[in-house]
């Protein structure tokens, strides 16, 4: 493990590392396993930057499930646009069913305030946001979500999933731009 790489212009240092990621993932899984005990939870993606994540939490979640995936868009650099881009849509019908939204990053909630709205218009029996990390200092919109991995400070991170104009989502640990 590198503690400081260079992606593009910007050096970043690491912020949190794999092991300490992937164990707080075991413990949502957990709740998530007793949460939806005797139900069949669908759990939605969120593409680019959550498959990372995903593909942990499936590893530990025991109950029956499926998952599926939505590519969304509101980043342009290392800024939020505020405004979502739906690039690929929903295809399952979601009525009646019980949704957990697997996200990376919530920062501003602009982008999962729309995309919360967008999946209840379509009457699911249950809507519930697991995300890897928060940043609250960061919430343009107040969002509840049930599931959080971790609360971060507002600055650019990357790995996990997570990208800088399109780089560094393969990095196992999740770094932090350095100032």
């Amino acid at each position: 493990m590198q503690s400081t790489i260079q992606v593009h212009d910007k050096h970043f240092e690491v912020f949190i590392e794999k092991n300490v990621i992937e164990h707080r993932i075991n413990e949502l899984a957990s709740q998530i396993n007793q949460d939806y005990e005797g139900k069949r939870p669908l759990f939605l993606a969120i593409l680019n930057g959550s498959f990372m994540f995903a593909a942990e939490l499936m590893k530990s979640v025991t109950v029956a499930c499926e998952i599926t995936f939505l590519r969304v868009s509101s980043y342009q650099a290392t800024e939020s646009s505020g405004k979502v881009h739906q690039i690929l849509g929903l295809l399952e019908n979601i009525e009646g069913r019980d949704v957990i939204v697997v996200e990376d990053i919530v920062d501003t909630g602009l982008t999962m305030v729309e995309i919360k709205a967008q999946l209840l218009a379509q009457n699911p029996a249950s809507l519930s946001i697991t995300t890897l990390f928060q940043k609250p200092e960061a919430l343009r919109q107040p969002i509840d979500i049930q599931y959080i991995g971790f609360e971060i400070e507002n600055k650019f991170v990357l790995g996990y999933g997570l990208d800088y104009d399109g780089l560094g989502r393969n990095l196992g640990d999740l770094y932090v731009l350095c100032e």
